[in-house]
């Protein structure tokens, strides 16, 4: 446990200061609602006809005239993005950073197995992830109580535990690729961020693209597929529980055996 808590005490300030970015900004964005709700029906109608782009963001399928579906593009947009580099980040950092900064050997050199090291480093990157989360759903929840609207609870929650699913899966990915870096892991961390996130987008926009959904965690945490549905994708997050498995699996091969440089 002292690995854990050092961990995530040093990864503190960076997660205060991403929850704060991100609280702040879905907090702007539902303030702004009330200001803007009597325009969203027409918005509506012009967003759905324009093609290929209302497809790639699912703005075809949702009402900005209800606060869900306001909700779920401009703060879900928000969240997902913000969440997925914040994740990705982290985990992907997480074991490089110690070859790269030159603390492997003193760390090492202490009576801890590679296991248990890695365990713990992976345990702190989920409670970073679940915390920032947790804050950032209190936050817009408070947020649509202060302009004075019901909070739906439930469309929000699922909203919220997608893109939480989605990006344990993401560091799950990013951790596994740490576990092969020598240097640095943050650009690789928000390459596959992005990569993924516009495999989504792609998948939205052709039908031939559509198996790109089973790639990218990104699809079941489409705003319009959860609103429509009333649930999420349990097929989609099996998969996805397969490939963090595969993730998780790889850093602990290849850490185990890895000459710590």
């Amino acid at each position: 446990m002292t690995l854990l808590k050092h961990e995530f005490k040093q990864g503190f300030k960076s997660l205060a200061v991403w929850t704060a970015a991100i609280g702040a900004f879905l907090a702007v964005c539902v303030f702004m609602y009330p200001e803007m709700e009597n325009e969203m029906q027409d918005m509506s109608h012009m967003f759905s006809s324009m093609g290929a782009f209302t497809a790639a963001f699912g703005m075809d399928r949702l009402n900005f005239g209800e606060l869900t579906g306001f909700y779920a593009i401009e703060c879900g947009n928000i969240l997902g993005l913000g969440g997925a580099f914040f994740s990705s980040l982290l985990a992907a950092g997480i074991l490089s950073k110690e070859e790269k900064g030159q603390t492997a050997e003193f760390l090492l050199a202490h009576p801890i197995g590679r296991k248990k090291l890695l365990a713990e480093k992976l345990a702190a990157v989920f409670l970073q992830i679940a915390g920032l989360h947790l804050l950032a759903f209190a936050l817009a929840a408070a947020s649509i109580a202060l302009i004075g609207q019901e909070i739906p609870v439930k469309e929000i929650g699922l909203l919220h535990l997608a893109n939480f699913l989605a990006q344990l899966e993401l560091a799950c990915i990013c951790f596994g690729v740490s576990a092969f870096l020598r240097r640095s892991g943050l650009g690789v961390g928000l390459g596959i961020a992005a990569v993924l996130y516009f495999l989504n987008i792609l998948s939205n926009i052709t039908e031939q693209a559509k198996f790109l959904k089973y790639l990218t965690p990104f699809a079941y945490a489409e705003g319009a597929d959860i609103l429509a549905d009333g649930r999420l994708d349990g097929e989609k997050i099996l998969l996805g529980m397969g490939l963090s498995a595969v993730g998780v699996g790889a850093a602990f091969w290849k850490y185990c055996r890895k000459d710590i440089q």
